[in-house]
């Protein structure tokens, strides 16, 4: 088995709008975030680590904001076809480290929620998932109100294809 890592990050500007959706939990709040999909930047930033992790590019790639499939389209759909893909190359989640960065709204109170649906969505328990918020102390786009950022780090396991003859990333094409 070998360990692969994974790093995403995300930027929404607020929009219209009266919540916003950060980690599939719906945050009632005066603005919303401009986006083709609903907007979800932590969910976003985990679907890049993934991807980034199992060497399949990006979110853009796979999800296209051109596309009208994905309009609208709620990030928890998204994360779970990421999983997929690196199901079918038998990859596992072993953990993930995520910070959202915002002014505002306050988003301790929600992050339990979070913690939960990332769990789910990517059956592991929620020991394996870990998110946190910080501020900018009022410095830049973010400390102005002008949106939110997320970071995410992931570690997955990429099974050994000469003991299960299932994995296909990497160095084994």
């Amino acid at each position: 088995m070998r360990v692969r890592i994974g790093h995403g990050f995300d930027v929404h500007a607020f929009g219209a709008g009266d919540h916003l959706t950060l980690g599939g939990v719906r945050i009632p709040y005066q603005r919303g975030l401009q986006a083709h999909s609903d907007g979800d930047v932590l969910l976003h930033a985990v679907c890049d680590a993934l991807l980034g992790a199992a060497g399949l590019g990006d979110i853009g790639q796979h999800f296209p904001d051109s596309s009208a499939e994905f309009e609208d389209i709620d990030s928890r759909i998204l994360l779970r076809r990421v999983l997929a893909l690196l199901q079918q190359r038998h990859c596992s989640v072993s953990n993930l480290d995520a910070t959202l960065i915002a002014q505002a709204p306050r988003l301790a109170p929600h992050i339990p929620a979070m913690v939960r649906h990332i769990a789910a969505d990517l059956e592991i328990v929620p020991e394996q998932v870990n998110v946190k918020a910080t501020t900018t102390e009022r410095l830049g786009y973010i400390g102005r109100g002008e949106g939110i950022a997320a970071h995410a780090v992931v570690l997955i396991e990429q099974h050994d294809p000469f003991l299960t003859g299932a994995c296909d990333i990497g160095y084994y094409k």
